[in-house]
């Protein structure tokens, strides 16, 4: 055997490796779930409640409920893929600056959160807690915010109801996009078990859409943000680019904290 048909075996039998590697392990690649002990007990600075939403199918979804006096209404935020409540809790209670009650849950293994992960099981807990907001605010009073990996989920819910506005920061086309970016000589699109399509679910969103995205992104590519905006009529998209921004810092910049006051500070309507 020829020293380049070795070679060539080797690179295939490394792709493949890599394909089933890939395949087995993509659920620890894509949510780097932390845990936190079910008796944790929760500090911030404002004013909060702890609850748990039950899914029909046995699982029990941690959350918290940033609340206030007289809210202009409530923002359900769907965090990333790492960290829990304990951190994201802290993130978000900045929105109540704004004069918002914020709800963010822990999605399924993380923090407190219990069940098995699947991409439908993630929208149905999704559901949930915007029939919670519903039980407490006017559907016009209802924000739907997702960051990173819960872009996809927060276009999901923002196609399925009808919420005064969505803001996604740091958004991707499909996940499917953002892995083939990563891994450009593996079939992603036929490994993945996970997709959150936003750009099919986006095509169903009729209240105002927000994006947020920096240009030094180097986990979701700027550009898969532009492309799900290209999907949004430009009547109801106000795109904001953070100049330098990266993943993880868009709120130490001034375009960042400007353009989420002047979105949450507009009131919101949506279209009839």
């Amino acid at each position: 055997m020829s020293k380049f048909i070795k070679i060539i075996l080797a690179v295939i039998a490394t792709l493949i490796l890599a394909v089933a590697m890939l395949y087995a392990f993509q659920e620890k690649l894509i949510f780097l779930q932390s845990t936190l002990p079910q008796d944790h007990v929760y500090t911030f600075e404002q004013e909060f409640e702890e609850i748990n939403l039950k899914n029909p199918d046995g699982a029990v979804l941690n959350a918290i409920h940033f609340k206030l006096s007289e809210p202009n209404g409530i923002i359900i935020y769907f965090h990333g893929n790492a960290g829990t409540l304990e951190r994201w809790g802290e993130i978000t209670s900045y929105f109540t600056q704004f004069n918002y009650e914020v709800l963010v849950m822990d999605y399924r293994g993380y923090g407190k959160s219990t069940g098995k992960l699947s991409e439908s099981a993630l929208n149905e807990d999704a559901q949930l807690f915007y029939q919670y907001a519903l039980d407490h605010f006017q559907e016009d009073e209802i924000i739907v915010y997702g960051r990173s990996l819960g872009t996809g989920i927060a276009t999901y819910i923002a196609s399925q109801n009808n919420p005064a506005k969505l803001i996604l920061e740091t958004p991707y086309l499909n996940l499917t996009d953002v892995a083939n970016k990563r891994f450009p000589l593996i079939p992603m699109d036929k490994l993945l078990k996970y997709k959150f399509p936003s750009n099919e679910y986006i095509k169903n969103v009729d209240c105002p859409v927000t994006i947020f995205h920096g240009t030094s992104d180097n986990v979701v590519a700027y550009e898969s943000g532009r492309a799900l905006s290209d999907l949004v009529p430009d009547e109801q998209l106000d795109f904001i680019t953070v100049q330098d921004g990266a993943h993880k810092n868009l709120i130490k910049f001034a375009a960042y904290k400007d353009g989420i006051k002047n979105t949450l500070n507009k009131r919101a309507h949506v279209k009839e």
